[in-house]
């Protein structure tokens, strides 16, 4: 963890973000919900933490992303912003915040910014989102691009599928990424495609490419901070998802010896237990109940 932070020890922006391809780096991105996990992932040197819709499914308990609301995604935005000082903050445009109209979006994206804290928002889509992404950008909001497996589109896709693995669909991914990339997108996120046409768009564009289930060749790589860590609920694992902890298991098991040791009234012990000064337990003993209680209001808590 330090060794990281002394080796990349400057603020990651947009522009040194987006130039990172020519500089040659691979970068890690991860997601974030919360002030703790942002603290973590950010001084563990996380060059890019995504805000992702994806809290629906692994914070708030939904099906899909799809039922996220705007006023969701800025509080988790806001909560993440104080725990984040080095990385680059990215929040998501949920479903729904730029399908009816640009005014609409750029509404949408600036409470991401001017309340939530984002630095960059990111918003699904190929070459039908150009236009949008142009008047973002012409407004001042960067933008990340997201191609490929766009879980918004869950109803239109029939479920999440592997993308892109027909002639005309590589093609098509090819050209939703360079009309991304001519709209203006700082770097492009290629989900569930696979890794020879993810390499194939990753080589065919100047910025950076964060792959996430899309092989090796990306720029970048991104995954879910709960699936990393073993604290996801999802039925299946994918195939894309490398399990570095268990944090489920762990935490399971610290709440069974908590609870082991409250029944067994082992805790909390006396060193856990703030003890009455001398003096006033002095006094009390010899106050007319004569059994020393001492109710909560008379005992202020250090």
């Amino acid at each position: 963890m330090v060794y990281l932070k002394q080796q990349r020890p400057e603020k990651v922006t947009v522009p040194a973000f987006r130039t990172s391809k020519e500089r040659g780096e691979r970068l890690v991105c991860l997601t974030a919900y919360d002030y703790p996990t942002a603290r973590i992932v950010d001084e563990a040197g996380t060059d890019l933490i995504l805000v992702g819709d994806s809290l629906g499914n692994v914070v708030l308990g939904y099906d899909s992303t799809v039922p996220v609301t705007l006023d969701e995604m800025v509080s988790h935005t806001r909560a993440v912003r104080r725990g984040v000082e080095r990385a680059l903050l990215v929040a998501d445009m949920p479903y729904g915040s730029y399908h009816t109209g640009a005014d609409d979006a750029v509404r949408a994206a600036l409470r991401l910014i001017k309340e939530g804290g984002a630095e960059a928002v990111k918003l699904e889509g190929g070459k039908v989102r150009a236009e949008l992404i142009r008047r973002l950008v012409a407004e001042e909001i960067p933008v990340m691009g997201h191609i490929g497996l766009t879980p918004q589109s869950l109803h239109k896709l029939g479920g999440y599928r592997l993308q892109g693995k027909t002639t005309e669909a590589a093609r098509a991914l090819v050209e939703d990424a360079h009309a991304l990339e001519a709209a203006g997108v700082f770097a492009l996120v290629l989900e569930v495609v696979p890794r020879e046409i993810a390499k194939l768009v990753t080589e065919s564009v100047k910025i950076p490419t964060i792959g996430i289930g899309a092989g090796a060749g990306c720029d970048a790589q991104v995954l879910v901070f709960h699936d990393l860590v073993g604290l996801s609920f999802s039925r299946t694992r994918p195939r894309f998802v490398r399990q570095y902890a268990n944090l489920r298991e762990a935490m399971t098991e610290a709440i069974s010896r908590y609870a082991d040791d409250v029944r067994s009234g082992e805790y909390p012990s006396e060193a856990e237990s703030y003890p009455l000064p001398a003096e006033t337990a002095a006094e009390l003993n010899t106050s007319p109940s004569g059994d020393g209680a001492v109710s909560d209001a008379e005992v202020e808590r250090s």
